[in-house]
């Protein structure tokens, strides 16, 4: 691998005013001070834009960051941003989001999870970088019941639009890093979670739902599991990578080489759904958002699975451990209580959710 110094480096952040985006945005701003971020996002409402505005605020205070409001599928504004800035490292985690919603609406996931994506790889190529990182997903695994999930695994068969349009993108930048001789990472993330997360993800629903004295459904009868991953370990792990771009070797189909690497980011260790959200209503009491007295058994629905959804997800981290040295750490209960402590303090300041 190769060293990539970030002193004076222009850094493009695609999705920085998402949950993933802006948490790496803000931690580069703090731990690099010699660095330039340009900030693309397209502000949509596919969830509460409060969100997104807060925390892009947070950023916008930092003279050292750009933001630039549009879409990854206008080529035009892509490639003037590319052309106006020419950064050195790109970091796409901008994409349209979520498996039960591309089964509604898979418009949104062509337009920004595979034009959008081929526009960066496009400007890549025109505006040579040093590196290109890019989100992926533990959901191109699909069905595979082969566990933990390795990236050595075949992951041939998803059962989603999104995983598809995630799978896609690997083999996209595979294509462009062995064309064009672009270092590019993608990193498969296992169920991020945390303050400021994304209210469509199951914890945030949760939350809403049991505050509200909703009944929330559990699938599979809450026996699915999910290697739940903490924000900073995620963004941890992506600063890591950022730094060290593959170098050219051989593929294992055939003697050509490229510049192009796999990883998992996952806390590896799979939890139970119901666990979970066992351990999210006991922090829920104890923050005081919940009555000590509170009957989950009431508020509880135990359903089968849902199209598009698998059983287990497991990572296998064992090779970011081996190049970076790195592993996520945090244990469920410790970020499911700063969750907790972030949601009450946001919420305390706005509108009921």
């Amino acid at each position: 691998m190769r060293q990539i110094n970030f002193n004076n480096k222009i850094i493009l952040v695609t999705g920085v005013a998402g949950f993933i985006g802006a948490s790496l945005t803000k931690q580069l701003l703090t731990d690099f001070k010699n660095i330039k971020i340009i900030g693309i996002d397209n502000m949509n409402d596919y969830y509460d834009i409060r969100l997104k505005n807060s925390r892009l605020a947070e950023l916008l205070v930092n003279k050292c960051f750009i933001f630039m409001k549009g879409n990854l599928a206008d080529k035009t504004f892509i490639n003037s941003i590319f052309q106006k800035y020419r950064p050195s490292i790109v970091v796409n985690l901008a994409a349209q989001a979520g498996v039960r919603y591309s089964i509604i609406n898979p418009d949104a996931y062509i337009e920004s999870n595979l034009i959008g994506f081929f526009n960066i790889l496009e400007s890549c190529r025109h505006y040579p970088v040093e590196h290109l990182v890019y989100a992926s997903s533990s959901s191109v695994y699909g069905s595979n019941t082969k566990i933990p999930y390795s990236t050595k695994d075949k992951v041939d068969h998803p059962v989603s639009l999104y995983a598809a349009t995630k799978k896609s993108n690997e083999l996209m930048a595979h294509v462009y890093s062995k064309l064009y001789d672009i270092p590019s990472t993608g990193l498969r993330f296992f169920t991020v979670y945390g303050p400021a997360g994304r209210p469509d993800m199951a914890y945030f629903d949760f939350t809403n739902k049991l505050l509200k004295k909703e009944t929330i459904q559990l699938f599979n009868y809450g026996n699915c599991k999910r290697d739940f991953t903490y924000i900073d370990d995620i963004v941890e792990g992506i600063i890591c990578v950022m730094q060290k771009a593959p170098e050219k070797c051989n593929d294992d189909t055939d003697t050509s080489t490229s510049s192009y690497a796999i990883y998992n980011i996952g806390n590896n260790t799979p939890e139970k759904l119901l666990d979970f959200v066992e351990i999210l209503q006991e922090e829920l009491i104890n923050a005081g958002l919940l009555p000590n007295d509170y009957n989950f058994e009431l508020y509880k629905k135990l359903v089968p699975m849902q199209p598009g959804d698998v059983i287990t997800t497991y990572a296998d981290t064992s090779e970011l451990e081996h190049d970076f040295n790195f592993k996520p750490n945090t244990s469920l209960r410790e970020g499911l209580r700063k969750f907790v402590k972030w949601y009450k303090e946001f919420y305390e300041n706005i509108d009921e959710p």
